[in-house]
């Protein structure tokens, strides 16, 4: 049966400094959880929190509705899967596999099911004689699940692991470790700096900001309604589009013009455009702004073009296939009132 973890008031603080502020989180048996945020926020720290790596300042760690936090990282029921994949040198990859089961003195006959049936999910059984050397770093990477895998833990822990992976082995792993999600059913918590990887592979987001948890929900969720300018920056890519807006008895102006919109915009001071709901088709929606094409890259599939407003500010545009856009050219732009975002002065969602 998988595991439920329950975050309850988590406080890290070296010393006087304070990393983790009373963080409250509910993951779900068998649920995919990944912490995404910028460097230094705190996704790491928390990770091994829960790995029992960091000792906690405050608060509860529940596993099951058990408190976790004084028992032993061996004994939490967790393997976790590094950014680097440890993996010893001098031992082949069936080595590698029984290392951690042969220190803790599990049968022989057990072991070899065990590396057997992990080799097997991961598609590496041609590699079991190979030293690490000899392995690619995608490779290298499932031999470092596998690892996890054969300790047959009740959660598995990812700590930025296809970091050091090049762009087209990255996404290759993130399908695999989606498909061992899917395969295992084990309750999963993933830490990455990537929202792609966040939102392809999660059934729940966690952005993080400076130790605190700034919105918690499933992909689409926090991509269609953050709830704040941080979530809506972090969430998707490429980023949504800000502009500067004020009121006025009309309606809300934006670039010197005024949008009509049939909502409330009392308090707006921001409006948040993605650049996939963008289009230079009069008649898709409300008009937005003539802007000024300052490059455009023709990718095939889209094509993403860059452009200033009147007044200075930037906006990207993303256009399903071979759009014909001229550099230095005119374009307006219009967008569906409904896929507008609007936030106040404070950064938050109105």
């Amino acid at each position: 049966m998988a595991t439920s973890i329950q975050l309850r008031q988590l406080v890290k603080a070296y010393g006087d400094l304070e990393v983790i502020h009373s963080i409250d989180l509910d993951i779900d048996p068998g649920e995919f959880t990944v912490f995404v945020g910028p460097s230094g926020c705190g996704k790491s720290t928390l990770l091994r929190m829960i790995a029992g790596l960091e000792p906690i300042t405050g608060g509860d760690l529940l596993i099951d509705s058990q408190r976790m936090n004084d028992v032993p990282a061996a004994r939490r029921g967790i393997a976790m899967v590094f950014q680097s994949y440890a993996l010893y040198p001098h031992m082949n990859v069936y080595q590698n596999l029984a290392f951690g089961l042969e220190t803790a003195k599990t049968p022989k006959a057990e072991i070899q099911a065990r590396v057997q049936r992990a080799a097997e999910i991961l598609q590496i059984v041609p590699l079991l004689q190979r030293k690490p050397k000899q392995l690619s770093g995608g490779q290298r990477q499932r031999v470092a699940i596998g690892r996890a895998i054969v300790r047959e833990p009740k959660i598995f822990l990812f700590d930025e692991p296809l970091s050091n992976l090049d762009a087209e082995l990255r996404v290759q792993m993130r399908v695999e470790i989606a498909k061992l999600h899917n395969d295992l059913g084990n309750t999963m918590i993933y830490v990455t700096h990537d929202q792609v990887e966040a939102m392809t592979m999660a059934d729940k987001i966690v952005v993080l900001r400076l130790g605190v948890i700034e919105q918690a929900g499933a992909p689409l969720e926090l991509y269609n309604n953050p709830k704040n300018l941080f979530v809506a920056g972090f969430i998707g890519s490429p980023k949504m589009n800000f502009l500067t807006a004020t009121e006025d008895g009309a309606g809300l102006k934006v670039a010197g013009a005024t949008l009509n919109l049939p909502r409330a915009v009392a308090g707006a001071t921001t409006l948040g455009i993605r650049p996939e709901h963008i289009t230079l088709t009069q008649g898709s929606g409300i008009k937005i702004a003539d802007l000024r094409v300052d490059l455009v890259e023709n990718l095939g599939g889209q094509t993403v073009v860059y452009a200033t407003t009147s007044d200075g500010q930037s906006v990207n545009i993303v256009l399903e296939g071979q759009a014909p856009v001229d550099l230095g050219s005119t374009v307006t732009a219009y967008a569906d009132p409904a896929r507008l975002h609007l936030f106040n002065a404070n950064g938050d969602a109105i």
